[in-house]
């Protein structure tokens, strides 16, 4: 059963996948409802086919605006926050009802259905639910597919350049150009700012820092699993480098092996998956 308190893929709120979930979304809904026909929409007015599309077709872009706006939104909401399962099935089901809301209000006042309304906002969320989640079920599918696809794409380029992608950190952009690799024991921690992340690593002995435009939670999804461990809002860590674990009044801190580093706090959200790769550490070292 999923963690509903785990945040979504980042692939579900990109720009790109929102616009194509969007436009799928309208075709669906448009072959929908010429084909079904709910929603009242076969006592509409004596028209030909092609006036029944056409209107048809303004009636369901005009519903879909709900979704535009919403997903807009989200898009907004989730570039300073993180969307868990919870938030995001929620957003949905609130999707649901306000296009319910729009096709019920469209029956009783328009069509002048002559049935009590809370029954028409019954059968439009019915009719709603089918012209939403389905094609939200098949874009999932496509947009996972698709991510697991260039995540193997990224690995087999790492691997022909690199010759040992074991020692290798691959970083891309949000447009999923490689901009920078470097060994796993000389990247320190990872420091998110808006829509970049700030890679900091050792070089020569020194700390460098590399500015690459993508987000933290995309980070966290690209190396799940690994020893790069997410523990903050605004920080991941090379669990390779934390010496110390320590809690003081603000709570949490890791301490890394360079002395130059400032500790790094741990909050509340990530405190099991701190603790979990900590765990792990103790096993393999026979703490």
């Amino acid at each position: 059963m999923a963690d509903f308190q785990k945040p979504i893929p980042s692939y579900l709120n990109e720009k790109r996948n929102i616009i194509r979930m969007v436009i799928f979304t309208s075709l669906f809904a448009l072959v929908f409802i010429n084909i079904y026909s709910p929603f009242g929409v076969d006592r509409w007015f004596n028209l030909t086919r092609l006036e029944f599309l056409t209107y048809s077709s303004l009636v369901i872009l005009t519903g879909v605006l709900v979704v535009v706006v919403s997903r807009i939104i989200m898009y907004y909401y989730g570039r300073r926050h993180i969307i868990n399962y919870y938030h995001y099935f929620a957003w949905i089901f609130a999707e649901i009802m306000l296009m319910s809301l729009f096709y019920a209000l469209f029956e009783k006042f328009i069509l002048k259905d002559v049935r009590i309304f809370t029954e028409l906002v019954k059968l439009s969320a019915q009719n709603t639910a089918l012209v939403l989640l389905l094609p939200y079920s098949v874009m999932w599918l496509y947009f996972s597919w698709h991510d697991k696809k260039e995540q193997i794409e990224r690995m087999e380029e790492i691997r022909s350049s690199s010759g040992n992608v074991r020692d290798m950190l691959p970083f891309y952009d949000e447009k999923s150009v490689l901009k920078f690799s470097i060994k796993k024991d000389s990247l320190l921690y990872l420091e998110s700012s808006e829509n970049y992340v700030s890679i900091f690593y050792l070089n020569k002995g020194k700390i460098s820092k590399y500015l690459l435009r993508d987000t933290l939670k995309k980070m966290e999804e690209k190396f799940s699993g690994t020893e790069i461990v997410r523990c903050h809002r605004s920080y991941m860590v090379n669990f390779e480098k934390v010496k110390v674990i320590k809690k003081d009044k603000d709570g949490l801190k890791l301490e890394l092996d360079n002395p130059s580093v400032t500790d790094i706090p741990v909050s509340k959200t990530y405190v099991d998956n701190v603790m979990q790769t900590f765990s792990k550490y103790s096993r393999m070292t026979g703490i």
